[in-house]
């Protein structure tokens, strides 16, 4: 594929063609080199997942309640202790650095800004410590189990001194079916986009095999995280842990009682196992094994207002944007972001007054059903 030779440079404005936060979407292209944005937009193997996220929305439809009383109305959100002001959070992006020149630094200042709980990924183009220094709003870490559990511990150790508010563990990447678009674009990461956080801790020799021997099951697998070193994360860290990658509602219910503080339901935004079903379809049926109080997050396929209130209609207590800032961020930088999260907000606050709904517990109790179309 051939490198975009035409390519914007990241504005300080808002581009006048912005009507909703899916636009900046569209944009992106004229800012993200092609095979750079194969990468971000793409999903697993054929993308048969990535499609499903999207789809499920479209089937979900909301029996709007009339003549509500909205003068109190607000977005609102009390999760693991603390006060949201909505329950729009920024999902952990690696290697920010592939959309604009700052990376998750930008990112960070729009959180800060519009008020929402910035997750920084393990795979960041900057330090941890570096974010975590940036505005005053709420961040977790994301955390990678590491083949050396003295690497593991460390980020947690880390993420804890520079005051992160919680731990995010993604247990649904261990292994990954390999993006068909990616790899035709052949996409090659920059030498500048590098995981900062993981520079200093050795890297364990690749496992040798016998003739013979499977390079999954034997190889790749021989480091995957059990339910035992989840249990011992756990036990680490007076941080509270969330559990993210979660679609069965069995595992769900275990990772709660093994004292996990909150899920959050997600295929990795179609990235991991291509096959693997719609977050948006798994989500009442965990809502419902865990119970009304227990945290539930969601992320997979949002694109706007109206997506947020069907997540949170069908169980999920906040949301948790991927895609749609790293595309606002290759557009406008920090500007972008908290400029899509104002419309996500705008959009969801739309949503409530035409449905009737006055508060997120009142969307819980939204009528929504189901159609085929």
């Amino acid at each position: 594929m051939k490198e975009n030779l035409s390519l914007l440079s990241p504005l300080d404005f808002i581009p006048a063609d912005i009507h909703c936060a899916a636009d900046y979407e569209s944009l992106a292209a004229r800012f993200i080199p092609a095979p750079g944005l194969e990468y971000i937009a793409g999903g697993s193997g054929q993308d048969k997942t990535l499609a499903a996220n999207r789809r499920a929305f479209d089937q979900w439809f909301i029996c709007p309640r009339l003549l509500p009383d909205l003068g109190d109305a607000h977005t609102r959100l009390g999760l693991l202790g603390r006060e949201f002001a909505h329950p729009i959070f920024l999902a952990p992006v690696a290697y920010q650095k592939l959309a604009h020149p700052a990376g998750e630094i930008e990112t960070a200042r729009a959180a800060s800004v519009m008020q929402s709980c910035m997750i920084l990924s393990t795979l960041a183009s900057q330090s941890l410590e570096e974010i975590a220094a940036i505005g005053t709003e709420e961040k977790w870490f994301q955390l990678y189990f590491q083949p050396n559990i003295e690497a593991t511990l460390d980020l947690i150790r880390r993420a804890e001194a520079a005051n992160y508010r919680a731990l995010v563990v993604t247990l649904d990447a261990t292994i990954r079916t390999p993006s068909l678009g990616a790899l035709r674009s052949q996409f090659q990461m920059p030498a500048d986009c590098v995981a900062v956080n993981l520079q200093d801790y050795e890297i364990n020799s690749p496992r040798v095999l016998a003739a013979g021997e499977s390079r999954i099951f034997k190889g790749i697998m021989q480091d995957a995280p059990t339910w035992a070193d989840l249990q011992w994360l756990i036990n680490q860290t007076h941080l509270p842990v969330i559990v993210k990658g979660v679609l069965h509602p069995d595992d769900a219910l275990r990772i709660k009682k093994l004292g996990a503080a909150a899920v959050v339901v997600s295929n990795h935004g179609g990235r991991s196992f291509d096959g693997a079903m719609a977050s948006l379809n798994c989500l009442a049926a965990i809502r419902a094994i865990l119970g009304d109080e227990y945290p539930v997050l969601f992320d997979g396929g949002i694109r706007s207002g109206l997506d947020i209130f069907k997540a949170i209609a069908l169980g999920a207590d906040a949301v948790l944007i991927g895609r749609l800032q790293v595309y606002a961020l290759s557009v406008a930088g920090a500007l972008g972001v908290a400029h899509m999260l104002k419309l996500l907000r705008e959009e969801l606050e739309l949503c409530m007054a035409q449905a009737g709904c006055a508060n997120l517990q009142a969307i819980r109790n939204c009528r929504v059903e189901k159609v085929s179309i």
